[in-house]
């Protein structure tokens, strides 16, 4: 499926969960997306790093969608399972992610991202990686 990063930005803000979140994409090749995620207090946890479940959302949701710019037109693409590893507390400006396809396929395709926090002047330190495994199932 051929994806502009115009249409993966409308792909993002048609999920819900992920408009509230401020999700945004950056970038997109075949197989690869970036996004990133200003920080906003609402995204933290009682001791001010990056809720856990921020940083796992925006890695799955990125992985999801480098595995659909792989799936066949009128396919979607749906996670079956994804492990996320933190590697460290997450604060700063904003958390930047990278998704690719490690192995694309007609109805699973495996995925990993990488998520970075970027601090204000621009040092980007590794908080996180993610493994998923996404289901590709016929649209109906």
């Amino acid at each position: 499926m051929q994806v502009d990063l115009d249409t993966l930005r409308g792909f993002f803000r048609s999920a819900p969960f992920m408009a509230d979140l401020g999700v945004e994409p950056t970038a997109v090749d075949p197989g690869r997306v970036w996004t990133r995620i200003t920080i906003e207090k609402r995204h933290c946890q009682h001791t001010g790093v990056v809720h856990a479940g921020v940083i796992a959302a925006l890695a799955d949701h990125t992985m999801g969608a480098a595995a659909q710019t792989c799936a066949a037109d009128g396919h979607w693409v749906l996670t079956a399972e994804f492990k996320t590893s933190l590697l460290r507390g997450a604060s700063g400006e904003r958390l930047e992610c990278e998704a690719w396809v490690v192995k694309p396929g007609r109805q699973v395709s495996f995925t990993e991202a990488e998520v970075y926090a970027v601090a204000t002047g621009g040092e980007r330190r590794l908080v996180a990686k993610a493994s998923g495994t996404m289901a590709v199932t016929k649209q109906e």
